[in-house]
């Protein structure tokens, strides 16, 4: 796979805050079409689309971390808001977030 990527309406604000989320630096192949290069992951890319986002994601990120509460408040810091309560079961612990646009995805821990 080369590349995930995410319509939007500000690529340059949404490759900004996955840099800092994930790592990498924020790039610019035009002003509709920017990208991070993640670190030990698939190239994740922001192109400029008319139209709001809409409804809930057919497709999220689950990103690993060691502690969701620290995690928690870096992404939010970042942009991120927080939706719902931290869920928890035998598979682990996730807390859904959502990014400057809305896209919702995950912080994810394994089972203790």
């Amino acid at each position: 796979m080369d590349e995930v990527v995410f319509d939007c309406t500000e690529p340059a604000v949404l490759a900004q805050f996955w840099a800092g989320v994930l790592g990498g630096q924020p790039a610019m192949r035009d002003d509709s079409w920017h990208f991070v290069d993640v670190p030990g992951f698939t190239r994740l890319a922001f192109q400029r689309v008319p139209e709001d986002k809409s409804g809930k994601n057919r497709l999220h990120l689950d990103v690993d971390v060691p502690s969701i509460d620290v995690a928690v408040e870096q992404a939010v810091g970042l942009g991120a808001t927080v939706v719902g309560n931290r869920h928890s079961d035998a598979a682990g612990s996730f807390q859904v977030l959502r990014d400057p646009e809305g896209n919702e995805w995950c912080l994810v821990t394994p089972p203790s």
